[in-house]
């Protein structure tokens, strides 16, 4: 039962953490600095940190959960 909920928990991270990766704007102009495009959608400095906290925990939770899953620690 433990199991069963840390994997769902473990695959909602997954989850969130490829959908808050693509959220982040990029750091550099990339193609969008040919046409001036790049500063059209960028973001605040404070929203930025948020979805750098929010993405930093969400990984950490993510490799736990795969250290303590893979590891067999709870089939016990």
């Amino acid at each position: 039962m433990l199991t069963t909920i840390l994997e769902i928990i473990w695959a909602l991270s997954a989850l969130g953490l490829v959908v808050f990766v693509l959220l982040h704007s990029p750091k550099g102009d990339g193609l969008g600095g040919i046409g001036g495009q790049a500063q059209l959608f960028s973001s605040t400095k404070s929203a930025e940190a948020t979805l750098n906290r929010i993405t930093w925990t969400l990984a950490l939770v993510f490799m736990g959960l795969a250290v303590v899953l893979s590891a067999g620690w709870l089939k016990g």
